[in-house]
Protein backbone atom coordinates (compact mmCIF):
# COMPACT_ATOMS: atom_id res chain seq x y z
CA UNK A 1 0.00 0.00 0.00
CA UNK A 2 2.79 2.44 0.87
CA UNK A 3 4.27 2.18 -2.59
CA UNK A 4 1.29 3.89 -4.19
CA UNK A 5 0.05 6.02 -1.32
CA UNK A 6 1.57 9.22 -2.67
CA UNK A 7 -0.02 8.71 -6.06
CA UNK A 8 -3.33 7.88 -4.40
CA UNK A 9 -3.31 11.04 -2.26
CA UNK A 10 -2.38 13.18 -5.24
CA UNK A 11 -5.19 11.67 -7.27
CA UNK A 12 -7.74 12.33 -4.55
CA UNK A 13 -6.61 15.96 -4.39
CA UNK A 14 -7.01 16.13 -8.14
CA UNK A 15 -10.56 14.84 -7.82
CA UNK A 16 -11.50 17.30 -5.08
CA UNK A 17 -10.40 20.21 -7.28
CA UNK A 18 -12.03 18.99 -10.48
CA UNK A 19 -13.95 21.61 -12.46
CA UNK A 20 -17.65 20.95 -12.95
CA UNK A 21 -17.36 21.79 -16.63
CA UNK A 22 -17.75 18.46 -18.34
CA UNK A 23 -15.78 19.55 -21.40
CA UNK A 24 -12.96 21.56 -19.83
CA UNK A 25 -10.20 19.09 -20.73
CA UNK A 26 -11.37 18.78 -24.30
CA UNK A 27 -9.53 22.02 -25.10
CA UNK A 28 -6.23 20.45 -24.04
CA UNK A 29 -3.90 18.56 -26.36
CA UNK A 30 -3.73 14.95 -25.08
CA UNK A 31 -0.44 14.44 -26.91
CA UNK A 32 1.25 17.21 -24.92
CA UNK A 33 0.12 16.82 -21.32
CA UNK A 34 1.15 19.65 -19.03
CA UNK A 35 -0.60 18.76 -15.79
CA UNK A 36 -1.16 15.00 -15.77
CA UNK A 37 0.29 11.64 -16.71
CA UNK A 38 -1.32 8.33 -17.46
CA UNK A 39 -0.56 7.17 -13.89
CA UNK A 40 -2.16 10.26 -12.43
CA UNK A 41 -5.29 9.94 -14.55
CA UNK A 42 -5.61 6.19 -14.00
CA UNK A 43 -5.56 6.63 -10.22
CA UNK A 44 -7.88 9.62 -10.42
CA UNK A 45 -10.44 7.76 -12.50
CA UNK A 46 -10.26 4.64 -10.32
CA UNK A 47 -10.83 6.61 -7.14
CA UNK A 48 -13.60 8.68 -8.74
CA UNK A 49 -15.37 5.47 -9.72
CA UNK A 50 -14.89 3.93 -6.28
CA UNK A 51 -16.00 7.09 -4.49
CA UNK A 52 -19.13 7.30 -6.60
CA UNK A 53 -20.06 3.67 -6.00
CA UNK A 54 -19.50 3.96 -2.23
CA UNK A 55 -21.04 7.35 -1.54
CA UNK A 56 -24.32 7.62 0.38
CA UNK A 57 -24.58 11.36 -0.38
CA UNK A 58 -28.02 12.16 -1.76
CA UNK A 59 -26.47 14.79 -4.02
CA UNK A 60 -24.37 12.11 -5.74
CA UNK A 61 -26.23 8.81 -5.84
CA UNK A 62 -29.14 7.21 -4.02
CA UNK A 63 -28.50 3.52 -4.65
CA UNK A 64 -28.50 2.75 -0.92
CA UNK A 65 -32.00 4.21 -0.77
CA UNK A 66 -33.37 2.58 -3.92
CA UNK A 67 -32.06 -0.81 -2.77
CA UNK A 68 -33.72 -0.08 0.58
CA UNK A 69 -30.61 -0.68 2.68
CA UNK A 70 -30.86 2.81 4.19
CA UNK A 71 -33.61 5.32 4.71
CA UNK A 72 -33.71 8.92 5.90
CA UNK A 73 -34.43 10.67 9.16
CA UNK A 74 -35.59 14.11 8.01
CA UNK A 75 -35.23 14.70 4.28
CA UNK A 76 -37.30 12.04 2.57
CA UNK A 77 -37.52 13.20 -1.05
CA UNK A 78 -34.89 10.72 -2.25
CA UNK A 79 -36.26 7.65 -0.40
CA UNK A 80 -39.54 8.55 -2.09
CA UNK A 81 -37.71 8.60 -5.42
CA UNK A 82 -37.84 12.33 -6.14
CA UNK A 83 -34.45 12.41 -7.84
CA UNK A 84 -34.99 15.60 -9.82
CA UNK A 85 -34.98 17.99 -6.85
CA UNK A 86 -31.24 17.47 -6.30
CA UNK A 87 -30.61 16.60 -9.97
CA UNK A 88 -29.20 13.20 -9.00
CA UNK A 89 -29.24 11.81 -12.57
CA UNK A 90 -27.11 14.73 -13.76
CA UNK A 91 -24.62 14.19 -10.95
CA UNK A 92 -24.05 10.57 -11.95
CA UNK A 93 -23.98 11.34 -15.67
CA UNK A 94 -21.33 14.04 -15.21
CA UNK A 95 -19.27 12.06 -12.69
CA UNK A 96 -19.00 8.93 -14.82
CA UNK A 97 -18.53 10.60 -18.20
CA UNK A 98 -16.21 13.36 -16.99
CA UNK A 99 -14.21 12.03 -14.06
CA UNK A 100 -14.00 8.39 -15.05
CA UNK A 101 -14.42 7.77 -18.79
CA UNK A 102 -12.76 10.97 -20.04
CA UNK A 103 -9.82 10.61 -17.64
CA UNK A 104 -9.32 7.03 -18.76
CA UNK A 105 -9.55 8.04 -22.41
CA UNK A 106 -6.86 10.69 -21.83
CA UNK A 107 -4.73 8.09 -20.07
CA UNK A 108 -4.98 5.85 -23.15
CA UNK A 109 -3.68 8.65 -25.34
CA UNK A 110 -0.74 9.30 -23.01
CA UNK A 111 0.15 5.61 -22.89
CA UNK A 112 0.23 5.32 -26.67
CA UNK A 113 2.53 8.37 -26.88
CA UNK A 114 4.89 7.19 -24.12
CA UNK A 115 8.10 6.03 -25.80
CA UNK A 116 9.53 4.84 -22.47
CA UNK A 117 7.07 1.94 -22.30
CA UNK A 118 7.46 -1.36 -24.10
CA UNK A 119 4.55 -2.56 -26.21
CA UNK A 120 3.78 -5.20 -23.59
CA UNK A 121 3.62 -2.57 -20.85
CA UNK A 122 1.39 -0.36 -22.99
CA UNK A 123 -0.97 -3.23 -23.75
CA UNK A 124 -1.20 -4.28 -20.10
CA UNK A 125 -2.02 -0.73 -19.00
CA UNK A 126 -4.57 -0.39 -21.77
CA UNK A 127 -6.11 -3.66 -20.57
CA UNK A 128 -6.51 -2.31 -17.04
CA UNK A 129 -8.15 0.81 -18.46
CA UNK A 130 -10.51 -1.29 -20.56
CA UNK A 131 -11.74 -3.16 -17.48
CA UNK A 132 -12.51 0.10 -15.65
CA UNK A 133 -14.12 1.69 -18.70
CA UNK A 134 -16.37 -1.31 -19.28
CA UNK A 135 -17.31 -1.18 -15.60
CA UNK A 136 -18.19 2.52 -15.88
CA UNK A 137 -20.18 2.06 -19.09
CA UNK A 138 -22.19 -0.72 -17.44
CA UNK A 139 -22.97 1.56 -14.50
CA UNK A 140 -24.45 4.09 -16.92
CA UNK A 141 -26.43 1.51 -18.91
CA UNK A 142 -27.77 -0.19 -15.79
CA UNK A 143 -28.94 3.17 -14.48
CA UNK A 144 -30.37 4.85 -17.59
CA UNK A 145 -30.72 2.29 -20.41
CA UNK A 146 -29.79 3.70 -23.84
CA UNK A 147 -26.93 6.21 -23.53
CA UNK A 148 -24.43 8.04 -25.78
CA UNK A 149 -21.69 5.47 -26.44
CA UNK A 150 -20.12 5.29 -29.91
CA UNK A 151 -20.35 9.08 -30.35
CA UNK A 152 -19.51 9.90 -26.72
CA UNK A 153 -16.20 11.35 -25.49
CA UNK A 154 -15.66 13.11 -28.85
CA UNK A 155 -16.82 16.63 -28.05
CA UNK A 156 -14.20 18.16 -30.33
CA UNK A 157 -16.10 16.77 -33.33
CA UNK A 158 -19.46 15.54 -31.96
CA UNK A 159 -21.01 18.00 -29.53
CA UNK A 160 -24.46 16.37 -29.48
CA UNK A 161 -23.90 12.60 -29.38
CA UNK A 162 -26.61 10.17 -30.39
CA UNK A 163 -27.73 7.47 -28.00
CA UNK A 164 -26.89 3.79 -28.60
CA UNK A 165 -29.17 0.84 -27.97
CA UNK A 166 -28.37 -0.53 -24.50
CA UNK A 167 -28.46 -4.14 -25.61
CA UNK A 168 -25.96 -3.44 -28.39
CA UNK A 169 -23.71 -1.66 -25.91
CA UNK A 170 -23.69 -4.77 -23.73
CA UNK A 171 -22.66 -6.89 -26.71
CA UNK A 172 -19.74 -4.57 -27.39
CA UNK A 173 -18.72 -4.40 -23.72
CA UNK A 174 -18.45 -8.18 -23.58
CA UNK A 175 -16.29 -8.13 -26.71
CA UNK A 176 -14.07 -5.49 -25.14
CA UNK A 177 -13.53 -7.62 -22.04
CA UNK A 178 -12.67 -10.64 -24.15
CA UNK A 179 -10.09 -8.55 -26.02
CA UNK A 180 -8.79 -7.04 -22.78
CA UNK A 181 -7.93 -10.52 -21.54
CA UNK A 182 -5.14 -10.68 -24.13
CA UNK A 183 -3.92 -7.18 -23.27
CA UNK A 184 -3.71 -7.99 -19.57
CA UNK A 185 -1.49 -10.97 -20.32
CA UNK A 186 0.95 -8.93 -22.42
CA UNK A 187 3.13 -7.47 -19.67
CA UNK A 188 3.23 -5.47 -16.46
CA UNK A 189 0.57 -2.80 -16.16
CA UNK A 190 0.19 0.05 -13.68
CA UNK A 191 1.72 -0.75 -10.29
CA UNK A 192 2.06 2.27 -8.00
CA UNK A 193 -0.92 3.96 -9.63
CA UNK A 194 -3.09 0.86 -9.19
CA UNK A 195 -5.13 1.33 -6.00
CA UNK A 196 -7.09 -1.88 -6.57
CA UNK A 197 -4.48 -4.63 -6.96
CA UNK A 198 -1.11 -2.84 -6.84
CA UNK A 199 -0.16 -4.19 -10.25
CA UNK A 200 -1.09 -7.85 -9.72
CA UNK A 201 -1.99 -8.74 -13.29
CA UNK A 202 -3.32 -12.20 -12.43
CA UNK A 203 -5.96 -10.55 -10.26
CA UNK A 204 -6.76 -8.02 -12.97
CA UNK A 205 -7.40 -10.96 -15.27
CA UNK A 206 -9.82 -12.47 -12.74
CA UNK A 207 -11.49 -9.06 -12.33
CA UNK A 208 -11.88 -8.84 -16.10
CA UNK A 209 -13.43 -12.31 -16.34
CA UNK A 210 -15.65 -11.78 -13.30
CA UNK A 211 -16.98 -8.55 -14.79
CA UNK A 212 -17.68 -10.42 -18.01
CA UNK A 213 -19.61 -12.99 -15.97
CA UNK A 214 -21.67 -10.18 -14.43
CA UNK A 215 -22.55 -8.81 -17.86
CA UNK A 216 -23.32 -12.27 -19.20
CA UNK A 217 -25.67 -13.15 -16.37
CA UNK A 218 -27.45 -9.83 -16.54
CA UNK A 219 -28.66 -10.62 -20.07
CA UNK A 220 -29.71 -14.24 -19.49
CA UNK A 221 -33.37 -13.34 -20.08
CA UNK A 222 -32.81 -10.96 -23.00
CA UNK A 223 -29.97 -12.53 -25.01
CA UNK A 224 -29.72 -16.12 -23.84
CA UNK A 225 -27.24 -17.35 -26.44
CA UNK A 226 -24.69 -14.60 -25.78
CA UNK A 227 -25.30 -14.90 -22.06
CA UNK A 228 -24.41 -18.59 -22.10
CA UNK A 229 -21.36 -18.32 -24.34
CA UNK A 230 -19.98 -15.28 -22.47
CA UNK A 231 -20.59 -16.82 -19.04
CA UNK A 232 -18.94 -20.10 -20.02
CA UNK A 233 -16.03 -18.22 -21.57
CA UNK A 234 -15.53 -16.10 -18.44
CA UNK A 235 -15.72 -19.05 -16.06
CA UNK A 236 -13.30 -21.15 -18.11
CA UNK A 237 -10.71 -18.38 -18.16
CA UNK A 238 -10.75 -17.79 -14.40
CA UNK A 239 -13.06 -15.76 -12.17
CA UNK A 240 -12.77 -14.88 -8.48
CA UNK A 241 -12.32 -17.96 -6.29
CA UNK A 242 -12.19 -16.28 -2.87
CA UNK A 243 -12.43 -12.96 -1.05
CA UNK A 244 -8.70 -12.51 -1.58
CA UNK A 245 -9.55 -11.74 -5.23
CA UNK A 246 -12.12 -9.01 -4.47
CA UNK A 247 -11.80 -5.78 -6.46
CA UNK A 248 -11.81 -3.15 -3.72
CA UNK A 249 -10.59 0.41 -3.19
CA UNK A 250 -8.38 0.69 -0.10
CA UNK A 251 -9.03 3.98 1.69
CA UNK A 252 -6.87 5.87 4.18
CA UNK A 253 -7.48 7.19 7.69
CA UNK A 254 -7.39 10.93 6.98
CA UNK A 255 -9.01 13.24 4.41
CA UNK A 256 -9.11 13.45 1.47
CA UNK A 257 -8.35 9.74 1.18
CA UNK A 258 -11.27 8.41 3.24
CA UNK A 259 -14.25 6.29 2.30
CA UNK A 260 -17.18 8.57 1.35
CA UNK A 261 -19.33 6.70 3.89
CA UNK A 262 -17.19 8.13 6.68
CA UNK A 263 -17.44 11.59 5.16
CA UNK A 264 -21.26 11.55 5.26
CA UNK A 265 -21.84 9.44 8.36
CA UNK A 266 -19.13 10.87 10.62
CA UNK A 267 -17.21 13.86 9.29
CA UNK A 268 -20.38 15.72 8.33
CA UNK A 269 -21.64 15.59 11.91
CA UNK A 270 -25.11 14.94 10.54
CA UNK A 271 -27.62 12.24 11.42
CA UNK A 272 -29.42 11.82 8.11
CA UNK A 273 -29.43 8.06 7.59
CA UNK A 274 -30.61 4.96 9.45
CA UNK A 275 -30.93 1.33 8.42
CA UNK A 276 -34.14 0.69 6.48
CA UNK A 277 -36.76 -1.60 7.96
CA UNK A 278 -36.79 -3.48 4.64
CA UNK A 279 -33.42 -5.14 5.13
CA UNK A 280 -33.55 -5.16 8.93
CA UNK A 281 -36.86 -7.03 8.98
CA UNK A 282 -35.72 -9.61 6.43
CA UNK A 283 -32.48 -10.26 8.30
CA UNK A 284 -34.31 -10.37 11.64
CA UNK A 285 -36.70 -13.00 10.28
CA UNK A 286 -33.70 -15.10 9.21
CA UNK A 287 -31.78 -14.45 12.44
CA UNK A 288 -28.94 -13.42 10.14
CA UNK A 289 -25.59 -13.22 11.97
CA UNK A 290 -24.40 -10.50 9.58
CA UNK A 291 -26.60 -8.03 11.45
CA UNK A 292 -23.78 -7.43 13.94
CA UNK A 293 -21.62 -6.23 11.03
CA UNK A 294 -24.23 -4.44 8.93
CA UNK A 295 -25.86 -2.63 11.85
CA UNK A 296 -24.95 -0.93 15.09
CA UNK A 297 -26.42 -2.16 18.38
CA UNK A 298 -27.28 1.38 19.43
CA UNK A 299 -30.69 0.18 20.68
CA UNK A 300 -29.21 -2.57 22.83
CA UNK A 301 -27.47 -5.90 22.37
CA UNK A 302 -29.13 -7.91 19.61
CA UNK A 303 -31.82 -5.26 19.01
CA UNK A 304 -32.29 -4.09 15.42
CA UNK A 305 -35.19 -1.86 14.39
CA UNK A 306 -35.00 -0.26 10.99
CA UNK A 307 -36.56 3.06 10.17
CA UNK A 308 -39.80 2.95 8.18
CA UNK A 309 -38.68 3.17 4.59
CA UNK A 310 -39.53 6.50 2.98
CA UNK A 311 -40.87 8.12 6.16
CA UNK A 312 -39.22 10.48 8.59
CA UNK A 313 -37.53 8.46 11.32
CA UNK A 314 -36.09 9.48 14.70
CA UNK A 315 -32.34 8.89 14.59
CA UNK A 316 -32.06 7.96 18.25
CA UNK A 317 -34.66 5.18 18.15
CA UNK A 318 -33.68 3.60 14.81
CA UNK A 319 -30.84 1.21 14.07
CA UNK A 320 -27.71 2.83 12.61
CA UNK A 321 -25.15 1.47 10.16
CA UNK A 322 -22.53 -0.80 11.71
CA UNK A 323 -19.31 0.43 13.27
CA UNK A 324 -17.17 -0.78 10.38
CA UNK A 325 -18.94 1.60 8.01
CA UNK A 326 -17.95 4.52 10.24
CA UNK A 327 -14.26 3.73 9.75
CA UNK A 328 -12.57 6.06 7.24
CA UNK A 329 -10.52 3.10 5.97
CA UNK A 330 -13.58 0.97 5.23
CA UNK A 331 -12.91 -0.56 1.76
CA UNK A 332 -15.01 0.34 -1.25
CA UNK A 333 -16.29 -2.69 -3.17
CA UNK A 334 -16.30 -2.80 -6.97
CA UNK A 335 -16.90 -6.54 -7.39
CA UNK A 336 -16.47 -9.44 -4.98
CA UNK A 337 -16.44 -13.22 -4.69
CA UNK A 338 -19.92 -13.32 -3.18
CA UNK A 339 -21.34 -11.69 -6.30
CA UNK A 340 -19.44 -14.07 -8.57
CA UNK A 341 -20.74 -17.05 -6.60
CA UNK A 342 -24.37 -15.99 -6.94
CA UNK A 343 -23.91 -15.46 -10.68
CA UNK A 344 -22.49 -18.97 -10.94
CA UNK A 345 -25.36 -20.32 -8.84
CA UNK A 346 -27.80 -18.82 -11.33
CA UNK A 347 -25.78 -20.08 -14.30
CA UNK A 348 -25.87 -23.65 -12.97
CA UNK A 349 -29.49 -23.54 -11.84
CA UNK A 350 -31.99 -25.88 -13.57
CA UNK A 351 -33.46 -22.96 -15.53
CA UNK A 352 -30.16 -22.23 -17.32
CA UNK A 353 -27.78 -25.16 -16.80
CA UNK A 354 -24.77 -23.40 -18.33
CA UNK A 355 -21.59 -25.45 -18.71
CA UNK A 356 -19.60 -23.70 -16.00
CA UNK A 357 -17.75 -25.44 -13.20
CA UNK A 358 -19.51 -26.53 -10.01
CA UNK A 359 -23.17 -26.85 -9.13
CA UNK A 360 -25.88 -24.44 -8.03
CA UNK A 361 -26.14 -25.47 -4.34
CA UNK A 362 -22.37 -25.17 -3.85
CA UNK A 363 -22.13 -21.77 -5.56
CA UNK A 364 -25.15 -20.51 -3.62
CA UNK A 365 -23.62 -21.55 -0.30
CA UNK A 366 -20.27 -20.12 -1.40
CA UNK A 367 -21.94 -16.75 -1.97
CA UNK A 368 -23.47 -16.68 1.49
CA UNK A 369 -20.28 -17.96 3.12
CA UNK A 370 -18.15 -15.38 1.31
CA UNK A 371 -20.47 -12.62 2.50
CA UNK A 372 -20.33 -14.00 6.06
CA UNK A 373 -16.53 -14.25 5.99
CA UNK A 374 -16.22 -10.70 4.67
CA UNK A 375 -18.38 -9.59 7.60
CA UNK A 376 -15.93 -11.25 9.98
CA UNK A 377 -17.99 -14.40 10.60
CA UNK A 378 -15.61 -17.35 10.37
CA UNK A 379 -17.32 -19.83 12.70
CA UNK A 380 -18.43 -22.58 10.34
CA UNK A 381 -20.99 -23.84 12.86
CA UNK A 382 -22.71 -20.43 12.79
CA UNK A 383 -22.62 -20.38 8.99
CA UNK A 384 -23.90 -23.96 8.68
CA UNK A 385 -26.76 -23.25 11.08
CA UNK A 386 -27.80 -20.33 8.91
CA UNK A 387 -27.50 -22.35 5.69
CA UNK A 388 -29.65 -25.14 7.12
CA UNK A 389 -32.67 -22.92 7.83
CA UNK A 390 -35.73 -23.83 5.71
CA UNK A 391 -35.93 -20.26 4.35
CA UNK A 392 -32.24 -20.30 3.41
CA UNK A 393 -31.39 -23.89 2.45
CA UNK A 394 -31.02 -24.26 -1.34
CA UNK A 395 -34.03 -25.73 -3.11
CA UNK A 396 -34.02 -26.04 -6.90
CA UNK A 397 -37.78 -25.47 -7.10
CA UNK A 398 -37.42 -22.09 -5.41
CA UNK A 399 -33.92 -21.17 -6.52
CA UNK A 400 -34.78 -17.76 -8.01
CA UNK A 401 -36.28 -16.45 -4.77
CA UNK A 402 -33.52 -17.94 -2.62
CA UNK A 403 -30.67 -16.67 -4.79
CA UNK A 404 -32.29 -13.27 -5.29
CA UNK A 405 -32.86 -12.67 -1.58
CA UNK A 406 -29.43 -13.85 -0.44
CA UNK A 407 -27.71 -12.04 -3.32
CA UNK A 408 -29.50 -8.82 -2.33
CA UNK A 409 -28.51 -9.19 1.33
CA UNK A 410 -24.88 -9.77 0.34
CA UNK A 411 -24.79 -6.60 -1.79
CA UNK A 412 -25.49 -4.33 1.21
CA UNK A 413 -22.22 -2.47 0.63
CA UNK A 414 -22.44 -2.58 -3.17
CA UNK A 415 -25.88 -0.98 -3.53
CA UNK A 416 -26.07 -0.51 -7.30
CA UNK A 417 -25.72 -4.28 -7.59
CA UNK A 418 -28.36 -4.66 -4.90
CA UNK A 419 -30.76 -2.63 -7.03
CA UNK A 420 -29.82 -4.65 -10.12
CA UNK A 421 -30.38 -7.91 -8.25
CA UNK A 422 -33.89 -6.81 -7.28
CA UNK A 423 -34.68 -5.79 -10.86
CA UNK A 424 -33.27 -9.04 -12.23
CA UNK A 425 -34.70 -11.55 -9.76
CA UNK A 426 -37.76 -9.59 -8.56
CA UNK A 427 -36.66 -10.62 -5.08
CA UNK A 428 -37.00 -9.79 -2.28
CA UNK A 429 -40.22 -7.83 -1.94
CA UNK A 430 -39.34 -4.18 -1.35
CA UNK A 431 -41.52 -1.71 0.52
CA UNK A 432 -43.38 1.22 -0.95
CA UNK A 433 -42.05 4.44 0.60
CA UNK A 434 -44.06 5.60 3.57
CA UNK A 435 -44.63 9.21 2.53
CA UNK A 436 -45.81 8.71 -1.05
CA UNK A 437 -46.22 5.03 -1.87
CA UNK A 438 -44.34 5.60 -5.13
CA UNK A 439 -43.18 2.45 -6.95
CA UNK A 440 -39.51 1.48 -6.79
CA UNK A 441 -37.65 2.94 -9.80
CA UNK A 442 -36.58 0.62 -12.59
CA UNK A 443 -34.19 3.24 -13.97
CA UNK A 444 -33.22 6.91 -13.61
CA UNK A 445 -34.74 9.63 -15.75
CA UNK A 446 -32.28 11.16 -18.19
CA UNK A 447 -30.50 14.29 -16.88
CA UNK A 448 -32.16 17.66 -17.39
CA UNK A 449 -29.12 18.91 -19.31
CA UNK A 450 -29.66 16.20 -21.90
CA UNK A 451 -33.27 17.23 -22.28
CA UNK A 452 -32.30 20.88 -22.76
CA UNK A 453 -28.99 20.69 -24.64
CA UNK A 454 -29.22 17.44 -26.61
CA UNK A 455 -32.95 17.57 -27.23
CA UNK A 456 -33.25 15.74 -30.54
CA UNK A 457 -31.15 12.79 -29.42
CA UNK A 458 -32.83 12.78 -26.01
CA UNK A 459 -36.25 12.58 -27.65
CA UNK A 460 -35.15 9.76 -29.94
CA UNK A 461 -33.71 7.80 -27.01
CA UNK A 462 -36.81 8.35 -24.89
CA UNK A 463 -39.01 7.03 -27.66
CA UNK A 464 -36.70 4.07 -28.27
CA UNK A 465 -36.83 2.83 -24.68
CA UNK A 466 -40.57 3.35 -24.29
CA UNK A 467 -40.58 6.67 -22.45
CA UNK A 468 -38.23 8.52 -20.13
CA UNK A 469 -39.87 7.26 -16.96
CA UNK A 470 -38.59 5.70 -13.76
CA UNK A 471 -40.94 2.82 -14.52
CA UNK A 472 -39.52 2.02 -17.97
CA UNK A 473 -37.78 -1.35 -17.76
CA UNK A 474 -34.21 -1.78 -18.94
CA UNK A 475 -33.71 -4.16 -21.85
CA UNK A 476 -32.46 -6.97 -19.59
CA UNK A 477 -35.28 -6.57 -17.07
CA UNK A 478 -37.82 -8.57 -19.04
CA UNK A 479 -39.63 -10.53 -16.30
Amino acid sequence: MKKYLITFITACLFISCADDDKYERLNQDPKNPTEASEEFLFTSATVSLGDFMASPNVNINVFRFISQYLTATTYVDEPNYDLINRNVPQSQWSEIYRDVLLDLDDAKAYINENSDLSQGEKDARLGQIEVLQVYAWQVLVDTFGDIPYTEALQAETITLPAYDDAGSIYVNLIERLQNARTLLSSGQGFVGADVVYGGDMSKWNKFNNSLQLRLAMRISDSNSSLSQSAAEDAASNGVFIGNQDNAIIVYQSSPPNTNPLWEDLVQSGRSDYVAANTIVDIMNDLDDPRRMYYFDENLGAGVYEGGIYGSQNPYSSSTHMGESFLDPTHPGILLDFAEVSFHLATATSPDLNYAVFGDAPTHYENGITASMNYAGIDDQVVIDDYLSQPDVSYNSTNSNALIGTQFWIAMYDNPLEGWSVWRKYDEPTLNLPGSTGNPVPLRYNYPINEQNLNEANYNAASQAIGGDSQQTRLFWDVN
